[in-house]
């Protein structure tokens, strides 16, 4: 209890300068918990991803499509229990700035797969009857200010024309790492629409969502369904939505990286002015310690005033810095929530939030107890004034 009380006095024995060092963590351990937060919504889809589930799409890229035939022969192959057609639709909302996610599907076996997409059982069954109809994330709804009933036109770049949709169904998440901004529609109605305008590309399909009913059988599922399909015009490649989810995360690989870097550098920095600080304070008070040397204080207890010093502002500074991550991300996901739907602050990256600030605090205490606890008291008493 002594020592606690004697840690904590002269932890803010120079007050500005223990609140200047606190403040530098505080700002360190927020930027370290944002930096990991935009990381984790990064991977958030493939976190998420379900491991029953495989997506089977074309070979060559994910921008050839597959024939709809192979929606029966996928189906019979052994182990799958649902395939459903998807179709990237790419439509604008009035401007280009109003992006959002847009997938046609077909509603009953999509949502089947997707028990994550919770819906009121009348709004679905309204929008699993009605053809034009389509369903929204609660976000994106809130968003335009859109109401079930409210008829919604997409611009269409990859298929051209202005596509009439009315609003039958509203979606919330099971959890809050689900996306609440997606808007989807039957494709029998794109698929029925080009085969008056753009016979050649009707009866494509994007990818094939498929079931299957155990997870330990997605490897020998994925290499028969691509088996059924080797040597003809459009060969398959079927693969966990785990990794299929990656493969988007793999294109930005250099930015997440940097991210990375950088979290790690913001923490390093932090770390050296704290060393520096806690050196200028072991500095000062030499003398001090010597006088306790002679008291009888051996080398274990001098490091523990020493450490715990650190620790206590290293500490309070991570204390600070997890309190204001909470509105600053808050004001981040308010600001970049459409590049980010899912932006929340994980436990994990709130224990790396505490991790790094112990380790500030430890860091920084290094240098000031091996010079304290090695120099001779006649030395350092030498050093008063």
């Amino acid at each position: 209890m002594f020592l606690l009380k004697l840690v904590l006095k002269n932890a803010f024995r120079h007050k500005l300068r223990a609140w200047l060092t606190i403040l530098s963590v505080t700002i360190a351990i927020l930027a370290f918990g944002l930096l990991r937060t935009v990381i984790d919504a990064w991977y958030v889809g493939a976190e998420e991803s379900s491991p029953n589930r495989l997506i089977t799409r074309n070979a060559v890229s994910m921008t050839f499509s597959l024939p709809l035939a192979y929606r029966e022969k996928i189906a019979r192959t052994p182990g799958v229990t649902q395939v459903c057609p998807a179709s990237w639709f790419g439509g604008v909302y009035v401007d280009e700035k109003n992006f959002f996610p847009n997938f046609a599907v077909e509603p009953r076996s999509y949502f089947a797969l997707y028990p994550e997409y919770v819906f009121s059982p009348e709004q679905q069954e309204t929008f699993f009857r009605d053809r034009k109809g389509f369903a929204a994330g609660r976000k994106l709804t809130e968003r335009f200010g859109w109401k079930i009933g409210d008829t919604v036109t997409l611009k269409g770049t990859i298929f051209p024309g202005n596509w009439e949709f009315v609003l039958r169904a509203v979606y919330h998440g099971r959890d809050e790492n689900v996306d609440e901004r997606i808007f989807f529609f039957h494709w029998d109605y794109l698929n029925e629409s080009l085969k008056q305008s753009a016979p050649s590309r009707a009866d494509q399909v994007g990818a094939y969502v498929v079931g299957i009913d155990r997870p330990e059988i997605a490897a020998d599922v994925a290499l028969a369904v691509d088996n059924t399909f080797k040597n003809s015009l459009a060969e398959t490649l079927t693969e966990t939505e785990k990794a299929f989810a990656l493969s988007f995360v793999s294109m930005t690989e250099a930015i997440v990286t940097v991210i990375r870097l950088v979290s790690l550098a913001v923490i390093v920095i932090i770390a050296a002015v704290a060393a520096n600080t806690m050196s200028m304070t072991a500095r000062e008070r030499i003398g001090e310690f010597a006088v306790l040397k002679t008291l009888g204080f051996g080398g274990r207890r001098i490091a523990a005033l020493i450490l715990g010093e650190s620790l206590v502002v290293a500490l309070s500074g991570g204390l600070f810095g997890i309190l204001f991550t909470f509105p600053a991300a808050a004001v981040f996901r308010s600001l970049l929530g459409n590049y980010f739907p899912v932006f929340q602050l994980s436990v994990r990256t709130l224990c790396l939030d505490g991790a790094a600030a112990f380790i500030v605090g430890a860091a920084a205490a290094i240098i000031p107890i091996w010079r304290t606890t090695s120099i001779k008291i006649a030395e350092a008493l030498r050093r008063i004034g």
